[in-house]
C-alpha cells in the first residue's frame, strides 16, 4: 500500500487544519488506519486510529476532543480534522496502515506515508 499524506501547513494557535492520506490500494477498506506524529527531537507518537470499517476510533489523550479521524473507503482516503491547535501539536504527521490488529503502537503498522508538516504558531 502506498500512502500519500497532505494538508499540513502553518496555522496560528486555536486554528484548524485537515490532513488527508490517500492510499493507492484498492483493498484500502480492509486496512486499519492511523495517524502518528513526530516533533523535533522527540520520538514518534500515536495520535489516532480508525478501524477498517470506520466503526471504531481511538485517540491519544493529548488530542482527544480536539482531533477527529475519519475515512472514506470509496475514495481510499483517511482524514484527520484538527481543531483548537496548540503549539505543542507542531510535528510531522504520518499516516499508517495495517492489516493486523488495531493498535496504537507504531510497530503494528506496516505501511507509512511520507509525512506532512504541521506548524502551530503561538
Amino acid at each position: 500500500v502506498q500512502l500519500q499524506a497532505s494538508g499540513g501547513g502553518l496555522v496560528q494557535a486555536g486554528g484548524s487544519l485537515r490532513l488527508s492520506c490517500a492510499a493507492s490500494e484498492r483493498t484500502f477498506s480492509s486496512y486499519h488506519m492511523a495517524w502518528f506524529r513526530q516533533a523535533p527531537g522527540k520520538e514518534r507518537e500515536f495520535v489516532a486510529y480508525i478501524r477498517w470499517s470506520g466503526g471504531h476510533t481511538g485517540y491519544a489523550d493529548s488530542v482527544n476532543g480536539r482531533f477527529t479521524i475519519g475515512r472514506d473507503n470509496a475514495k481510499n482516503t483517511v482524514y484527520l480534522q484538527m481543531n483548537s491547535l496548540k503549539p505543542e501539536d507542531t510535528a510531522v504527521y504520518y499516516c499508517a496502515a495495517t492489516s493486523r490488529a488495531l493498535v496504537s503502537s507504531s510497530t503494528g503498522y506496516d505501511y507509512w506515508g511520507q509525512g506532512t508538516l504541521v506548524t502551530v504558531s503561538s
